[in-house]
């Protein structure tokens, strides 16, 4: 029966973790994996970076554990017979072509440090916008997306300048990073290539010829030579050189929620996910075609699932703090010990009591865009506990979840596209193992909350596109798996909640001003002056507002 088996590794490389796991092709059953934890440096604030070479060893670490595993359970690695990749995205590496050594960091996509290097770049465009090469990429000029890393890095670094001008550098994310050392590296011909749906999130590829872009090199003064080649999510990249896998096809790639996309088999226009991470990224199918957002969204490559197969693109809500927050109130506050703490602890009360906490630590991601926007704890009184802080947590990633999906629903409006109405999301990603928070997701949206039965949905995406390319897992709909799902369904919910949140959200504004104080203090009032709540009259009066996170720990009332 062995020898009949058909199986696909998948390597999921995230922001706090990378994992290698091994899935049946036929039944999409995952049979087993291994993790472990990736170290985050924070040299200065704001800075969040990454060591290549631990994540490169971490990755071949779990590789060789699930393969052992895999071998303890009397099935032979020769069943393996391709590999797939998903990784955090933006991510930016710039490393040595010669010697395989990284140039720098690598600097992680919720990185901020990039803030002065966005003003000159939004200040060189001819009517000073932030969208203006959206025409283009589909993406705003943000901390976000790793061309402004790149910018900086060559401003910055003059080890990065000086490979660059002597053409020893090679540029990737995560993935393009891995599939280079994984094929070869230096020493054995590397394969410099990423997949389009990585591509796509770096502002340095046209969004509809799928190519590097001159016009976009050009604006980043970024030279073509240091760029990989672009190829589709399920083709032959090259093969494995080291490991216990050596020679075994890599030939599946998309970017971490692309993955979650393609895994949750959202294949038709309008279908959307939500994946909870250390960030939260909600993803809708938009079809054949690119869709460009009126009401702060991003346009990307959904997948393209072989050479000759189409592109499909998506609408995607990024917000930069969820399941970091969590970790945040662990290992930065430590009212909890465990991640997995928080649900017992918010359940002790029966809600936030009036306290909002908008974690905006590294700025605010979609729909606002605001770079200069900062952690904000507000309503706080004598009577707040961690149990409210902790409550209030939780709703604030429902809360961000409800605004980027009623972005979604306004740009289908202006499309006038009845299938962009959403009635249910589906979920996955580390924190939904929370009942309260899928819970009050449910509360929140007022749809159906689904919850796969299967929550390793990203690898699985990652996964079914190398099966595809190798041809051991079909992708029709009458052959894929059916996926069951826990229901969440929606029961009453006060809006008045959802106003004092938007109020709370323009208070963070403006609180990080770098150089141009005036400039932000103009650009803050005047997003609270184009504020107006329904009634802003039932929701002000009596309301204590305390707009600082490290005040939670210096008023000594907050039983920690």
């Amino acid at each position: 029966m062995e020898s009949n088996l058909q199986l696909v590794g998948a390597v999921d490389q995230g922001t706090s973790s990378t994992r290698f796991l091994v899935f049946n092709a036929k039944t999409a059953e995952l049979l087993c994996y291994h993790q472990v934890e990736v170290e985050q440096l924070f040299p200065n604030e704001g800075w969040v970076e990454e060591d290549p070479m631990e994540i490169l060893r971490t990755v071949y670490e779990c590789i060789d554990a699930t393969t052992s595993n895999l071998t303890q359970m009397k099935i032979s690695t020769k069943c393996i017979k391709a590999i797939g990749i998903t990784n955090q995205r933006e991510t930016t590496v710039i490393w040595d072509k010669h010697t395989g050594k990284p140039l720098h960091n690598a600097i992680v996509w919720c990185d901020n440090r990039t803030q002065s290097t966005v003003e000159q770049l939004v200040a060189k465009t001819p009517n000073k916008s932030q969208d203006y090469l959206k025409k283009y990429c589909g993406l705003p000029i943000s901390t976000y997306f790793s061309a402004v890393k790149i910018r900086w890095l060559l401003d910055n670094v003059p080890e990065v300048r000086e490979a660059v001008n002597d053409g020893t550098a090679l540029f990737g994310t995560v993935d393009t990073w891995l599939i280079w050392n994984m094929t070869g590296g230096a020493s054995n011909g590397g394969q410099h290539v990423t997949d389009i749906t990585n591509a796509s999130r770096t502002m340095l590829c046209n969004i509809r010829s799928q190519e590097w872009d001159e016009e976009l090199l050009k604006f980043f003064e970024i030279p073509m030579s240091v760029l990989p080649e672009i190829k589709s999510s399920a083709e032959h990249y090259g093969y494995m050189t080291e490991s216990s896998l050596q020679g075994v096809s890599l030939c599946g790639c998309l970017g971490d929620q692309q993955a979650a996309l393609v895994g949750q088999t959202c294949f038709s226009p309008g279908d959307a996910k939500n994946t909870y991470g250390t960030g939260c990224f909600l993803l809708q199918n938009t079809g054949k075609n690119p869709v460009m957002s009126r009401h702060g969204l991003l346009t990307t490559v959904a997948y393209k699932l072989g050479k000759d197969e189409p592109t499909y693109y998506a609408l995607e809500g990024s917000i930069a703090v969820t399941g970091g927050l969590v970790r945040w109130l662990r290992d930065n506050l430590g009212i909890i010990k465990e991640s997995s703490d928080i649900e017992d602890l918010a359940r002790t009360v029966p809600g936030s009591g009036d306290v909002v906490f908008v974690p905006a630590f590294s700025g605010l991601y979609a729909p606002y865009w605001r770079s200069d926007a900062r952690g904000t704890v507000c309503g706080i009184t004598q009577w707040t506990t961690k149990a409210h802080i902790a409550y209030a947590a939780l709703e604030a990633v429902c809360f961000q979840t409800r605004e980027i999906i009623e972005a979604m629903q306004q740009d289908a409006c202006d499309l006038e596209d009845d299938k962009a109405k959403m009635k249910r999301l589906q979920v996955d990603g580390g924190m939904t193992a929370n009942h309260l928070l899928m819970q009050l997701q449910a509360d929140i949206l007022g749809c159906t909350v689904l919850r796969p039965s299967m929550p390793e949905t990203t690898a699985l995406g990652a996964a079914m596109a190398a099966g595809k390319a190798c041809g051991i897992w079909s992708l029709d709909p009458g052959d894929l798996t059916s996926v069951t799902f826990e229901r969440f369904e929606p029961t009453t919910f006060d809006e008045r909640r959802f106003q004092k949140w938007k109020l709370a959200v323009q208070k963070s504004m403006g609180w990080h001003y770098g150089d141009n104080l005036e400039s932000h203090q103009t650009e803050a009032g005047n997003a609270r002056n184009n504020y107006s709540p329904v009634n802003q009259a039932q929701i002000l009066p009596g309301t204590f507002f305390i707009i600082s996170t490290i005040s939670v720990a210096i008023l000594g009332r907050i039983n920690f």
